[in-house]
């Protein structure tokens, strides 16, 4: 009868073995989780006021949309380093989606040239600021710097029921602007000259 070798035998894995192989895999469930919990951190902070900002004004009412759709308008000038305007991106995005029926929500970005006109026409010096326009397209009011939600908010309900607006004028924290268009000034343009001849 032959005799089987030891090598043959089944083995049967040692307790140390088994521990050793549950070790690995929960090492490498922990690097996974730790993994996936980064992702998702960085994926968050992507969704910063910023994004909040740009997103917005990608679903903002078009400035020639809004002069003539017979809606009252609130159009806000902006800027995505400004840290009034991210800091009010929340409560205006949540405005929005309550007023959105019947106000029309305007974003121009003080960084692009396009807005010049408008910057220049509404005497935006700080950010944020917002004009007020009635169903006509006409400024009535204005505000400049981080309002209030609830300042804000009265100032919309008294714009749909046409009303005076009861917190205009109002200037909060700001973020300095100065339009990119400067006029040189001349010796001639001194008023007090009254025509007078200026030697040079």
């Amino acid at each position: 009868m032959a005799t089987k070798s030891p090598d043959s035998a089944p083995t049967t894995p040692q307790k140390s073995e088994v521990s050793g192989g549950t070790r690995v895999r929960n090492f490498l469930i922990a690097l996974v989780a730790i993994a996936l919990s980064v992702a998702l951190f960085l994926g968050l902070k992507t969704l910063t006021p910023e994004a909040t900002l740009a997103v917005q004004a990608e679903q903002s009412t078009p400035l020639e949309v809004a002069l003539s759709n017979d809606k009252p308008t609130l159009m806000e000038f902006y800027a995505d380093w400004c840290t009034s305007c991210q800091a009010m991106a929340k409560d205006l995005g949540e405005l929005k989606q309550q007023y959105g029926d019947s106000l029309n929500f305007v974003m121009l970005n003080v960084d692009n040239t396009k807005w010049l006109p408008e910057i220049l026409n509404y005497r935006v010096d700080g950010i944020p600021h917002f004009a007020f326009l009635n169903r006509d397209g006409k400024a009535i009011a204005q505000a400049i710097g981080e309002q209030p939600r609830p300042v804000l908010q009265a100032n919309l309900d008294a714009l749909v029921a046409e009303l005076p607006l009861p917190y205009t004028q109002g200037t909060g924290v700001v973020s300095n602007f100065k339009a990119p268009v400067t006029t040189p000034k001349t010796a001639n343009d001194d008023p007090r000259l009254h025509g007078a001849q200026v030697k040079q």
